[in-house]
């Protein structure tokens, strides 16, 4: 069988089982160069794994990793670039420190000051690490993970703990890495986060993917519809007129949510109700409602 190097990440039947749970049960999927790859699930699902696998951290059971075609590439792990959730700096080193330290552990890098640009250091870059806020650590880690400049790049739930300002702030580095031309793997817990930046998505439930496509792909084919969102008082309230509209319905916390074909029938019945409409909302399906549908489950644990 030939190199098939438009796959730049290719994983084969990978398992991966720790006594008697199977943690990850057969999972396959492929990346193809300058794609963003989301691999999305409940804690427990066997993301980590997989990516540690990937990663050659732990060894799999069985099943194949690829790179650009091969098993064992002989560039691998020159050309693969790690942002971990959690990694530890040498204490005392400005962020321009730390960049130079990690730059001089590898043979080819970019310049620091490439480095810098790229992930927007420039105004701490002078700053003990151990001194920056969590948005510009994120940042700096990033900018540690592409030291050498690599063609494959992982990103561990990079936004986590993050305000919603700088998680998009970090969005915006990534997106200008992908323009590059580089390959991303992502794993994340915020759904925004994936369907923006995301090509594909997998999601994993009990050591499988379940799905795969893109995200736009698969919400317009699991929900040609739009949710409403209301409390179950209202909807009992008014449920002889919404009952033939709602395709399905399902509770979330306090809140009732119904999935519907034509919204416009809806305003007709708010238009003529006397409740207190206050609390009713209309949003688009998202990944979360793919999920929940796929397995009955929160995709954040």
């Amino acid at each position: 069988m030939g190199e098939d190097l438009s796959k730049v990440l290719e994983v084969r039947e990978l398992k991966k089982g720790f006594g008697k749970l199977q943690a990850v049960d057969g999972v396959s999927f492929s990346i193809p160069a300058g794609n963003c790859y989301g691999l999305l699930g409940p804690n427990g699902a066997g993301k980590s794994t997989t990516i540690e696998m990937i990663e050659r951290i732990i060894k799999p059971d069985s099943g194949q990793i690829l790179y650009e075609g091969k098993e064992n590439h002989p560039r691998y792990l020159e050309e693969l670039g790690i942002q971990f959730q959690q990694t530890a700096l040498l204490p005392s080193l400005t962020v321009r420190e730390c960049l130079d330290t990690f730059r001089s552990l590898y043979g080819k890098s970019r310049t620091t000051e490439e480095l810098i640009s790229l992930c927007q250091l420039e105004k701490f870059q002078e700053n003990r690490h151990e001194n920056v806020s969590g948005g510009q650590r994120q940042r700096l880690l990033l900018a540690v993970a592409l030291c050498h400049d690599p063609n494959l790049i992982m990103l561990d739930e990079p936004t986590t703990g993050l305000d919603p300002q700088a998680r998009r702030h970090l969005w915006e580095i990534v997106k200008s890495i992908k323009d590059q031309g580089k390959t991303i793997l992502l794993t994340t817990h915020y759904m925004d986060e994936a369907e923006e930046l995301c090509d594909t998505i997998g999601i994993m439930d009990s050591g499988k993917i379940v799905i795969e496509g893109a995200p736009r792909d698969l919400l317009l084919k699991h929900f040609p519809s739009s949710v409403v969102e209301l409390s179950e008082a209202t909807y009992f309230s008014l449920q002889s007129v919404l009952e033939p509209l709602v395709q399905k319905k399902q509770i979330r916390g306090n809140t009732l949510e119904l999935f519907v074909e034509n919204i416009r029938p809806l305003f007709d019945v708010f238009s003529r109700s006397s409740e207190d409409l206050e609390g009713v909302s209309i949003r688009k399906p998202n990944l979360e409602d793919l999920f929940i549908e796929l397995t009955g489950k929160e995709l954040r644990n």
